[in-house]
């Protein structure tokens, strides 16, 4: 899933083309197979959150790795049908980001993942789009690269939100291996936000392009 929308830290398995290309998306068209799946995996993001708030927990899982499949997807589609499009590009990581964030604010609401986790993931990522503000407001225009401890992070982030619905959805014990997951995803959340501030902070020191 995750890991990436237009902030670095998710990598776009969609193949981002110039702006100079961006006229291609009107000959794909908006409505593209892949556009489709990548709007049902939004949708997806109420209907999950309405069934953790119902202890529906067990369904919750289902839906959570059915638009992690839905994820890979929609990008093998968007390859091999040539449907590539700026739109499927802004889509695909918004709508992994907004599934990844509402699961974990809505388990730390039920009480089932800390709510000191849930505001660490949510602070990271508010922290990287308020640095791309402050990046595109002093004129610098280098983009930021995703970086390998963030794309472990979201593979960790992943893991531990299908883990978490699958032990309390099926009635599973394994809560060593919970509160494992649980610090991993709190270290390598805190470690990608400081390599972001830091890379930003090299960014702004070079000037602008």
């Amino acid at each position: 899933m995750p890991g990436a929308w237009p902030l670095a830290d998710s990598p776009d398995r969609r193949d981002r083309r110039p702006a100079a290309d961006a006229a291609v998306d009107g000959e794909a068209g908006l409505f593209t197979l892949p556009n489709l799946i990548t709007l049902a995996r939004l949708c997806a993001v109420p209907a999950a959150v309405w069934l953790m708030l119902h202890q529906r927990l067990d369904i919750a899982f289902l839906v959570f790795v059915g638009a992690g499949i839905s994820d890979g997807l929609d990008g093998w589609l968007a390859r091999v049908r040539n449907a590539r499009s700026a739109l499927g590009a802004l889509m695909d990581p918004v709508a992994d980001k907004a599934l990844l964030v509402s699961v974990y604010v809505t388990l730390a609401a039920i009480g089932i993942l800390p709510d000191w986790l849930a505001i660490l993931v949510v602070f990271r990522d508010l922290l990287i789009v308020g640095g791309f503000v402050v990046l595109w407001l002093l004129g610098i225009s280098r983009r930021i690269r995703p970086l390998l401890i963030s794309k472990a992070n979201t593979a960790a982030q992943i893991a531990l939100a299908a883990l978490a619905l699958l032990l309390k959805g099926y009635d599973l014990a394994a809560p060593d291996l919970l509160d494992a997951m649980t610090w991993l995803v709190a270290f390598t959340t805190l470690a990608s936000g400081v390599a972001y501030v830091r890379q930003a902070a090299r960014q702004t020191g070079n000037g602008t392009s």
